[in-house]
């Protein structure tokens, strides 16, 4: 068993006391079989007048937040404790059918992945270049070796740069700038895999960092980013370009989405001026512990 602890918090400061409209927080852990939830907790100041929770059309658990009274500060704290047992990264079974690239999903799973598979920038032609180089040109291609070659040759390729702007780049421009933040490589990694007929999608979560001989994971201390491809036999399979994962160990996947802006960690807005709102801080901290009670202190 490997329990992490994840704690992460929010500040937006703003000159003057503002009022708050609805905020929608993205910041509860997807349980599954590698990654089991033990104990969450939520705190909000000011505290909402009201606190509901839903589940989105991806089946991510959403925290929907109103408030009735004014302030200069909204803080936003996730504090939650995970058994975090990892899948064997490069034992994933697939269907002897796809094993080799390429292929076409079959029956339900061709209806139910179409949305995943539409690309968004299918005007972006040097994406598709690019993702054609990791193709075999004279022959089948290894499926999982495509995908796992893909995901090295982002993490090897690109700087990693940590990038506090909102949004994401295009594929395009992060092709042509040879550097981005972790949903940049995400998006340029969904793009890529969907231009060859992958079904892929967007995950937000957070990335455990132990000191390893090879050195720290990159995107630790705020969100992570990375995607999934639907791979029949083996499911969505996680892929990490930013670090070259294959698989789900040190990552914690908390939302998946079809688009980077529908997998927003928190969002919301505020009533007054623009030059009323200073900045937003995002601190996030995810280490081991022996025990759920165990705390950060």
């Amino acid at each position: 068993m490997t329990l992490l602890q994840v704690r992460h918090t929010t500040h937006y400061n703003y000159n003057l006391p503002v009022r708050f409209g609805e905020h929608r927080i993205l910041v509860r852990p997807r349980d599954s079989i590698e990654q089991r939830l033990e104990s969450f907790a939520l705190k909000i100041a000011p505290e909402p007048a009201q606190l509901r929770w839903i589940h989105d059309v991806f089946g991510n658990c959403i925290a929907v937040a109103k408030f009735d009274r004014e302030s200069s500060v909204l803080r936003i704290e996730a504090n939650m404790v995970l058994d975090h047992t990892p899948e064997m990264a490069l034992n994933f079974e697939i269907d002897d059918r796809v094993k080799t690239y390429p292929f076409l999903y079959a029956g339900e799973d061709a209806t139910d992945l179409e949305a995943n598979v539409q690309r968004q920038f299918p005007e972006q032609e040097e994406v598709t270049r690019w993702a054609q180089r990791f193709v075999n040109a004279s022959g089948a291609t290894d499926t999982a070796g495509l995908l796992m070659t893909m995901t090295h040759g982002i993490k090897e390729g690109f700087k990693y740069l940590r990038r506090p702007d909102p949004g994401t780049q295009t594929p395009a421009t992060t092709l042509s700038l040879r550097q981005g933040s972790c949903r940049d490589f995400a998006l340029l990694m969904i793009e890529a895999a969907r231009s060859l007929g992958f079904a892929a999608r967007f995950v937000t979560g957070y990335i455990y960092s132990p000191a390893r001989d090879d050195g720290e994971h990159r995107g630790g201390g705020a969100t992570h980013a990375w995607c999934q491809v639907y791979l029949p036999g083996a499911g969505w399979v996680e892929f990490d370009p930013t670090n070259g994962i294959i698989g789900t160990r040190d990552l914690i996947r908390v939302g998946v989405s079809r688009l980077p802006r529908q997998a927003i960690p928190i969002g919301g807005t505020f009533i007054g001026k623009k030059d009323d709102y200073i900045g937003m801080e995002v601190d996030v901290l995810v280490q081991k512990v022996r025990s759920p009670q165990d705390s950060m202190g």
